[in-house]
């Protein structure tokens, strides 16, 4: 059974990269993207410089940043990197309109805005209006890395600390800011993908749905590096076709969906042989998985 004796002293940044590089993991790949792929020592490293790249910046405890970024590498650099400097990342959907945006950040009272430059003319129209907003860093971070420090030692945080913010969708009036605790990643690590699924240093996971999701934050974050396991990232949506090519190309063992896009792979011609498969578990969520879909896809794959 898993153990949830976590010290009231605890950052989980520090805690699930640090880990890895304890388990003799820092040349062992932990996140694969369209770009590239990175080391867990590379990404400790990275991890630390986009930290104090933040703190440079004079961003202190429980000041909050939002990350309005497609998956990449430096998804998980940023977020990490944040919340190892106490600083309270705030991942928001990168399907959002100008209007959502512009609450969010005024809601949250964010001092710095991470974004991708595809998403950033979502962004400049409101921008100077912001009051609390003092910088914009926009993707890919290679520059801000290569000038920061590389020691940065974890932020005196709690458990019970806020770690990070999730946004409801709004379906019951606005937007609402959901508070998470550095505890939350760890119990349900421990609790979920590795007592339920079985998560292993072993498995290569890929996750449809997107690091800003609370499913996918868990799917390609905090489950895979709790366990030391591989991430594959993909920029783009999650099309049968996408899909099918991370699935064949990159080898997943676990892959990650929902009922809607398990149904476009069932019907697409392109589907693929089970012996270009490597995967061992696949996991929906989201709604109801129609039993048939389940039944079907169980033939095809073979899981």
């Amino acid at each position: 059974m898993p153990s949830r004796d976590i010290p009231r002293d605890y950052n989980a940044a520090d805690d699930l990269v640090g880990r890895n590089l304890q388990a003799g993991r820092a040349g062992k790949t932990a996140y694969i993207d369209d770009a590239g792929q990175c080391t867990f020592g590379e990404l400790a490293e990275r991890v630390n410089r986009f930290g104090n790249h933040l703190l440079s910046l004079g961003l202190r405890m429980e000041d909050r940043i939002l990350i309005a970024m497609h998956d990449s590498i430096d998804w998980p650099v940023a977020f990490l990197g944040a919340i190892k400097a106490g600083i309270v990342p705030v991942a928001v959907n990168t399907l959002l309109t100008p209007k959502d945006y512009e609450y969010m950040l005024s809601d949250s009272r964010a001092k710095a805005l991470l974004v991708s430059p595809q998403l950033k003319p979502q962004f400049d129209p409101f921008l100077s209006k912001l009051p609390f907003l003092k910088h914009v860093l926009v993707s890919p971070f290679k520059e801000i890395l290569e000038k920061s420090t590389v020691n940065l030692v974890a932020a005196p945080t709690t458990c019970d600390d806020p770690c990070f913010w999730l946004y409801s969708s709004g379906s019951t009036g606005m937007p609402k800011g959901t508070v998470h605790v550095h505890a939350s990643m760890r119990i349900t690590a421990e609790l979920y993908a590795q007592g339920v699924l079985g998560l292993a240093e072993s498995d290569v996971c890929f996750s449809a749905a997107k690091l800003f999701f609370a499913y996918g934050l868990g799917n390609s974050l905090s489950f895979p590096l709790a366990a030391g396991a591989t991430t594959v990232l993909m920029a783009e949506r999650p099309t049968p076709d996408a899909v099918f090519k991370r699935l064949t190309e990159k080898k997943p063992t676990v892959f990650y969906g929902v009922p809607t896009l398990y149904a476009g792979m069932l019907a697409s011609p392109a589907f693929p042989q089970k012996e270009s498969l490597r995967l061992r578990t696949c996991i929906s969520a989201g709604e109801a998985l129609p039993p048939q879909i389940s039944k079907t896809f169980r033939e095809k794959a073979g899981v």
